[in-house]
Parts: structure tokens; C-alpha cells; sequence
């Protein structure tokens, strides 16, 4: 009898994380579509042995203590989704933000490579600096513009050949605080929101790059990946479509400026940092419309 795939976690209560701990034990999580499958094929519930740690379980930032808990649990597959993610708070704690994105993400790489386990890294857009005028692909030249940005591609630089590499953006659950959440809250307060209309990404719905992660678990492709709803958007055209979607007219959501924002944020943010997804969609199919997905954590997110 074949044994279930073991599957470490960091940063397991996250809003990714609890939907990957969901999804591989095969409880679609809210917000998501159970018909929705890149590989062809569901998940059962003896498929994985899930390991999912959060950081008062797992000091990432801890190399000895890493490599003493692999060596105990002998994962197969390493899916290192803790990370410090306050952008503009890192501007003023920089040495912190590189020890949990870079020297961490090192760390557990190696750790993973000594007990054989496959080692998957999620990373992010602000890798880049949104000058290309394009959205970007795999092979683009990282040059981040913040710190944030640049301790995350430190991680990624940190990585061995042999690990694969999940670049994300703009991401959004039902589960967990996520902008969508504030524009929500505001709509349905009858408040208005004021939002920029010069920064273009691509949103992913946590739940749907939970259930990719299940096929990355799965195949172990190695490199770098570009994972995203489909369709890029702006900040401003996510808070329109939230109003809408939640009967109130035009006049709920203002565009504005990035210059025009009080106070000024302390991270610069690319002005264009969507990913081009043509690598997934060659192999796994393309993610669901970025529309469906905010309409599912809207529907979902009602409901609980």
C-alpha cells in the first residue's frame, strides 16, 4: 500500500495556508470552486500527511531548530508559505524583514535538500520594479523597489536548482484580512472608498493558489512559476467591481493617485507588477477569471 505524500507547512495559518491545509485534506475551503481542477483529478483524503506549522510551532529564522524538525519528520514536500509581509513596516525594520524572507527561505531550502524533501517557495510580483510596460514572465530580471520586494527575491536567490519557486500577487482569501475584506466592510457600512487607478497587478484568490499548490506538491516541477487569477487589474477597478457586486452604484469607489494617498506610503510599489501565467497555463490550464474568484469569496464570505 502507497504511503500518503508527507507535507510540511510553514506559516500554516495563513490565509494560504489554512486553505492548502484544506485542500490536501480534501475539504475544498470557502471562497473556492470544487470543480476547479488543474491536474484532472480531486483530492482524496489519504492522498497527504499534513504537516502545517505556524510560527509559534516552527522559528523559521532558526536554522538548528529547522533542521532537527525535518530530520524528525522526514517530509516529502517543504511548502514555505510563512513570511513577513508588512511591506511599509519594512522599510523601517529591514534586518527582520531579510531574516524571515531571505535567510529563513535559505534555511529551509537546504534543510529540505538534506532529507530529500522537494522545497516549494512562494514569492511575489514586487520582485519587480513595473518599468517593463508589460506583464511580466519567469524569465524577467528581478529589480525590486522596495524592501519587501528585494527580501523576497534574496529568498529566492537563497534557493537550490532543484526547488520550485510560486510567484503571487495581490493575494485574497476568505479566511484572513485582505483589502477585499476592507472594501467590503465599507460597502456595505454605506461608507465610500477611495482607491489608486495607477497600479496594475493581477489578484489571487487565496483558495485558488492553494489548490495549485496541490498540484505543485504533486509534480515537483522545479523553477519559477507565475501562478494568478487571470486578468490584471488596478486597486481602484477591484473596489468598483466589490461596490458593484454589493448593489451600490459608481459613486462608491473614487479613483485616485498614488501620489494623491494620506499619508504617503513608506514602500514604493511598481506601478505595473502583473504576472504573465503563460508557463502554468501551458501545462495546468489557466486559473479561474480573477471576477469569479472575488465573486466566490464575496458569496463564501457572506455566508460564514
Amino acid at each position: 500500500m502507497t504511503r500518503p505524500t508527507r507535507v510540511l507547512i510553514t506559516g500554516a495559518g495563513g490565509q494560504v495556508g489554512v486553505d492548502l491545509v484544506s485542500w490536501l485534506g480534501a475539504n475544498p475551503p470557502p471562497g473556492a470552486d470544487p470543480r476547479w481542477q488543474p491536474d484532472g483529478r480531486g483530492v482524496t483524503t489519504d492522498e497527504f500527511e499534513v504537516l502545517a506549522l505556524t510560527r509559534h510551532e516552527l522559528d523559521v529564522t532558526d536554522a538548528a531548530s529547522i533542521r532537527r524538525s525535518f530530520e524528525m519528520a522526514r517530509p516529502d514536500v517543504v511548502v514555505h508559505l510563512a513570511a513577513y509581509t508588512a511591506v511599509d513596516q519594512a522599510e523601517n525594520d529591514v534586518d527582520q524583514c531579510f531574516r524571515v524572507n531571505a535567510d529563513a527561505t535559505g534555511f529551509l531550502s537546504a534543510a529540505s535538500n538534506d532529507v530529500g524533501a522537494h522545497f516549494v517557495a512562494v514569492s511575489t510580483d514586487y520582485v519587480f520594479d513595473g518599468e517593463k510596460g508589460a506583464a511580466y514572465v519567469e524569465t524577467d530580471e528581478p529589480h525590486p523597489l522596495n524592501v519587501y520586494g528585494a527580501s523576497k527575491w534574496g529568498g529566492e536567490q537563497r534557493c537550490s536548482g532543484h526547488d520550485t519557486i510560486v510567484r503571487t500577487s495581490w493575494v485574497m482569501g476568505v479566511r484572513g484580512r485582505s483589502v477585499v475584506h476592507v472594501i467590503a466592510d465599507r460597502a456595505r457600512s454605506g461608507a465610500t472608498v477611495r482607491f489608486v487607478v495607477d497600479q496594475t497587478g493581477t489578484i489571487t484568490l487565496a483558495a485558488d493558489l492553494a489548490r495549485a499548490l496541490v498540484t505543485v506538491v504533486r509534480e515537483r516541477p522545479g523553477g519559477v512559476w507565475h501562478v494568478a487569477n487571470e486578468g490584471a487589474t488596478t486597486w481602484f477597478d477591484l473596489a468598483r467591481f466589490v461596490g458593484l457586486n454589493l448593489g451600490r452604484g459608481e459613486a462608491f469607489a473614487e479613483a485616485i493617485t498614488t501620489e494623491q494617498l494620506v499619508p504617503p506610503p513608506l514602500a514604493t510599489r511598481p506601478r505595473r507588477s502583473d504576472l504573465d501565467t503563460t508557463k502554468w497555463h501551458a501545462r495546468w490550464g489557466g486559473l479561474p477569471d480573477w471576477r469569479a474568484g472575488v465573486e466566490r469569496l464575496l458569496s463564501d464570505r457572506h455566508a460564514s
